[in-house]
């Protein structure tokens, strides 16, 4: 049996190829709201971070997502996604850390 091909994202900020599990997405839905998407599959344009703190702040520096989501990301719409990340962050380690255990 041929083994699965892991799909490949890039980090919009460290620019580091990962495995599409280990990063977060954020989304930008049809309707114009930008959030976070852990599931992976909102409808939308999305950009790929790290699940690093530091990664968020370099995006947030050098406007890496409002390029990789081709639309201006304001402000606080930035500030309310750090607190969203924060928020996440644990989690997603948990469950990225939970992957690693089973392979």
């Amino acid at each position: 049996m041929k083994p699965r091909k892991v799909p490949l994202r890039k980090c919009v900020a460290c620019q580091e190829m990962m495995p599409k599990k280990e990063l977060i997405r954020i989304v930008r839905t049809p309707a114009d709201e930008v959030g976070i998407d852990l599931t992976g599959k909102k409808a939308g344009r999305g950009a790929y971070l790290c699940g690093k703190l530091g990664c968020f702040k370099l995006a947030k520096k050098t406007k890496a997502l409002d390029r990789a989501l081709k639309q201006p990301v304001g402000e606080h719409i930035y500030d309310e996604l750090e607190k969203e990340f924060i928020a996440v962050e644990d989690q997603f380690i948990a469950a990225k850390e939970l992957t690693q255990d089973e392979t």
